[in-house]
């Protein structure tokens, strides 16, 4: 028996000397690993993209897919009314601009784009009103839903503001919304679980939730679906109306573009909606420089809150842009009147840079109004804060053939207004599409409508936003880990 064990012993170190052997010759003349590429974003075309027209009842509607995206056959863009039977237009000439007067009372508007006519498809809204407590011009880029929006402007105590929210999705959006004033933030159980069904819209006073601040930001998020969120502010009769544009998220960071070359006020809102005091540095980049302005290099704004700082002898009647610093994340926005007896209003906010291109849908007119008496005019007000640009601006009218693009050069924290003139034969108007140059710097802008009118200047602006022509994804790569827990 005591041979047995001991043999067994020896045939077991035998075998794990073996084992050794040949893991240690494996181990040596193994191949060297291959090397790893690092993994790339991807450009990617868009196929589908949807949006939500707020409220366009009693103005006019446009959209337009430019020219220049993916190339693809097919496809189509519907426009309808939420919950509406028949759609009011079907799309599918890329590069022409659509455009149709809308009724009164008329539901908030769908643009769903699929296929060729998806890339870069962009819709806005505009509205006139010459008369009474609504008096004014007003506007805005039409809605992608998603899951938060922030916004910031005056509050209820300074004007009537109307929160707009639409689901055009098929599954329930669970909407909260936060407001930043100026006294801190305000929390309201009407603002918290509120659902909005598939299909339905809704319009919520805000002065039903914070009746009290001066201004404000405002913050419209999602615990589950998306909602498309727009805000409309009316400062009250001969003072004007417009809807605030969305604002970029918090960052430290942010660049306010397209503040117009007329004469008229200027006021910045800035909010940190974080736990912390910062102190916002505050540059102007006009069209001879960019540099700090006397006495109103910096603001302090309290955690949690909005405050405002007046620039009008600062950058009024200069286009431009501003470029907002701070050790804390921040939104921030511009109101900026016209003149004379009745002021209208217009609002900015900070954006993010246009590197794959913008679309503006409503480039402007392409004849007189027939609303109002005055002359119009179509601006674009574009910024390079950082680092010089270049960049190729085509019109695209409602009938008749694209212009041939036009190549504009931003020197180095410069900023340049172009005036935009239809082209013959447009018919009632026409849409903008920018793109940088390969190689360029960060471009910012906004295109600005202005009317004069004997009681005073209508105005209304849209800052630029990244076309919805592409999208940058991640790489994908081969992973046992997208399976296995």
């Amino acid at each position: 028996m005591k041979g047995l064990i001991e043999n067994r012993f020896g045939l077991l170190a035998l075998v794990l000397l073996a084992l050794g052997a040949l893991y240690g010759v494996a181990f040596v003349s193994r191949p060297a690993p291959a090397a790893q590429k690092p993994a790339q974003q991807v450009k990617v075309a868009v196929e589908s993209v949807s949006m939500v027209c707020p409220d366009p009842g009693g103005g006019r509607m446009t959209a337009v897919t430019p020219l220049g995206g993916p190339s693809g056959q097919g496809g189509a863009a519907t426009v309808a009314e939420m919950k509406g039977a028949k759609p009011l237009a079907t799309l599918d000439h890329v590069g022409t601009l659509w455009r149709q007067d809308v009724p009164v009372r008329t539901r908030p508007v769908t643009v769903a784009g699929m296929g060729a006519m998806a890339a870069g498809l962009e819709a806005a809204q505009t509205t006139q009103v010459t008369s009474g407590a609504q008096r004014g011009l007003s506007g805005v880029r039409c809605v992608e839903p998603g899951a938060e929006a922030w916004f910031v402007g005056p509050g209820p105590a300074a004007a009537d503001v109307t929160l707009h929210l639409a689901n055009s999705d098929e599954a329930p959006a669970y909407v909260g919304i936060m407001i930043y004033a100026g006294e801190g933030p305000v929390l309201a159980d009407r603002g918290n679980g509120m659902v909005v069904k598939p299909g339905e819209y809704r319009e919520v006073k805000l002065r039903e939730l914070a009746p009290s601040p001066l201004v404000m930001a405002v913050q419209v998020s999602t615990s589950g679906g998306r909602v498309a969120a727009a805000i409309r502010a009316s400062l009250g009769e001969g003072k004007g109306v417009d809807w605030l544009p969305v604002s970029a998220p918090p960052s430290t960071r942010v660049v306010v573009p397209g503040l117009p070359g007329s004469a008229g006020q200027r006021e910045l809102y800035v909010a940190t909606p974080g736990e912390r005091d910062t102190v916002v540095q505050v540059k102007a980049v006009l069209k001879d420089g960019s540099y700090a302005l006397k006495n109103k290099e910096s603001v302090e704004v309290p955690a949690g809150s909005t405050t405002t700082i007046d620039l009008t002898t600062g950058v009024g009647g200069q286009p431009g842009a501003l470029v907002l610093t701070s050790d804390e994340p921040i939104v921030a926005g511009m109101r900026m009147t016209g003149t004379g007896d009745m002021r209208d209003a217009a609002f900015t906010a900070g954006a993010v840079p246009i590197d794959l291109g913008s679309v503006v849908a409503d480039g402007g007119p392409g004849k007189k109004s027939a609303k109002g008496s005055g002359k119009r005019e179509s601006r674009l007000v574009l910024s390079a804060p950082f680092t010089a640009a270049t960049v190729r601006i085509q019109l695209l009218p409602q009938r008749g053939t694209p212009a041939e693009p036009v190549e504009v050069t931003l020197p180095a924290a410069r900023s340049k207004e172009i005036k935009l003139t239809p082209p013959a034969g447009a018919g009632s108007g026409f849409a903008v599409h920018i793109v940088p140059v390969a190689g360029s710097g960060p471009v910012y802008g906004a295109r600005v409508l202005s009317e004069d009118t004997p009681q005073g200047v209508l105005l209304t602006t849209q800052p630029l936003a990244p076309a919805r022509t592409w999208a940058i994804v991640p790489a994908t790569v081969d992973s046992p880990g997208a399976v296995l827990p």
